[in-house]
């Protein structure tokens, strides 16, 4: 079931990128959803590793990222 909490992502891209996304997804036993979140975390990683820790500022009223 879908965390109602969560954001949806929107992207377009092309075939061939798409093809290859789904591959690589299967090989390692991950849905293409699964493998984007995957590598959006390796990502987000790496970047705090090399600049430090992304804080989250949040609306006090809503508790939501601003």
């Amino acid at each position: 079931m879908r965390n109602k909490n969560n954001k949806h992502l929107g992207i377009e891209i092309d075939p061939e990128l798409h093809y290859k996304l789904h591959y690589i997804s299967k090989y390692e036993g991950r849905s293409a959803n699964g493998q984007i979140l995957y590598l959006i975390r390796k990502c987000i990683k790496e970047f705090e590793k090399s600049e430090g820790e992304i804080i989250i500022e949040t609306d006090k009223n809503k508790n939501l990222p601003t």
